[in-house]
């Protein structure tokens, strides 16, 4: 329904909000906007859960993923179209009937303070659009010649990207890469899967 992999569908996971004390919901929804605002922060599950352990709550990761990740997918959504908090709050009741007035309140109240700022941010992304990777190739070959290989015969990687810009044309670009430049690559995108697994 929504695109997200939640665990225990959308009403579960309302559930589990309903449970949070209301300050660490609210402290959670901070780290979720901040992480919005500043794409560089992804929101910390372990110090999230260890924060719901200590209030006594017991929530499995998976279940704060699920938190997470619906609170970020609403936010996101009402900040890519400027919803105000009355329209986050319908949208919200529109997808599960479980939501509390105390929670859904807390919302309003939350969204009204950062919701223009986040649109703002949104607009910004969406003016600096850099493009879309469609696919990615690579091979492995032997060098004979090259500006980056010091002797004859050295491993490099070619890549060669395709990529889509904003108005959906395509464009290509290759370049290659010792062993030593493609095993700094490859924990570079390591770091990112990480990262990406907490949103």
């Amino acid at each position: 329904m929504l695109g997200l992999d939640l665990s225990t569908g959308v009403d579960g996971v309302v559930e589990k909000i309903e449970q949070l004390p209301t300050d660490l919901f609210a402290e959670t929804l901070q780290s979720i906007l901040v992480h919005l605002q500043d794409q560089n922060r992804a929101v910390d599950l372990i110090e999230t859960c260890d924060k719901f352990q200590r209030a006594g709550i017991s929530l499995d990761q998976k279940t704060v993923q699920d938190i997470i990740r619906l609170m970020s997918h609403y936010f996101r959504l009402a900040a890519k179209s400027n919803h105000s908090a009355d329209i986050l709050v319908s949208k919200l009741t529109e997808c599960s009937s479980k939501w509390s007035k105390p929670t859904l309140q807390l919302m309003h109240k939350l969204w009204t303070e950062h919701g223009a700022l986040l649109h703002a941010h949104q607009e910004l992304l969406t003016m600096a659009s850099i493009g879309r990777l469609v696919d990615i190739q690579w091979k492995l070959g032997m060098a004979v010649s090259s500006d980056t290989c010091r002797s004859l015969n050295s491993p490099f990687i070619s890549v060669l990207m395709k990529i889509a810009d904003t108005s959906g044309e395509m464009s290509y670009k290759s370049f290659e890469m010792t062993v030593e430049q493609f095993q700094n690559f490859y924990r570079q995108f390591k770091e990112m899967a990480s990262v990406l697994e907490t949103v």
